[in-house]
């Protein structure tokens, strides 16, 4: 019987707090055949969608979005958090827990009326991929598809990003 990408989820109960399950991506990128699947379901995701290049956060979104981006033959453009990218950036502010952060893109990475494509491992609540999204619209960038790995439903991150067309590989009902 073969496997499934979810197969390769390690799942670590009460992390980081009491009722919270967290799900470890790390056991499915060292593994080939866990690696093999996560990437092949994103590139899978696509499907007929035409773009022109993949975005990803730092650090994750890199370690999916640049092998989504070679499997289709695009670039790979990284978001980073602030201070990491040499250029003249864009920055776009989002909140976290407790307090807020901010992300950066450098300013000539999108051109007006390129189609992106965001990749990442996960979607929480959704609050890095908006900021994500204005940075890619701010330069003029058009999102056509946004693509995870896992999805946390619980933390309802779809709702922040309503209007895009969001698929996940792996969904999982909680938090």
């Amino acid at each position: 019987m073969s496997k499934k990408v979810e197969d390769y989820v390690r799942s670590i109960p009460d992390f980081p707090e009491p009722g919270i399950i967290f799900r470890d991506v790390t056991s499915v990128i060292q593994s080939p055949e866990g690696l093999k699947l996560a990437i092949d379901g994103l590139t899978d995701l696509i499907g007929d969608t035409e773009f022109d290049v993949v975005v990803g956060p730092e650090s994750r979104g890199f370690i999916f979005g640049v092998p989504v981006a070679y499997n289709t033959g695009k670039g790979f453009v990284p978001v980073r958090k602030k201070g990491k990218l040499p250029c003249e950036t864009i920055s776009a502010d989002y909140e976290l827990e407790y307090g807020t952060a901010t992300i950066e893109m450098h300013k000539d990475a999108i051109t007006p009326g390129q189609k992106v494509i965001i990749v990442d491992d996960l979607i929480a609540t959704g609050g890095t991929t908006e900021a994500i999204i204005k940075l890619v619209e701010e330069l003029g960038g058009e999102v056509v598809k946004v693509l995870f790995l896992m999805e946390l439903e619980g933390l309802k991150g779809r709702d922040k990003i309503a209007g895009y067309d969001v698929e996940s590989v792996i969904k999982y009902p909680g938090k």
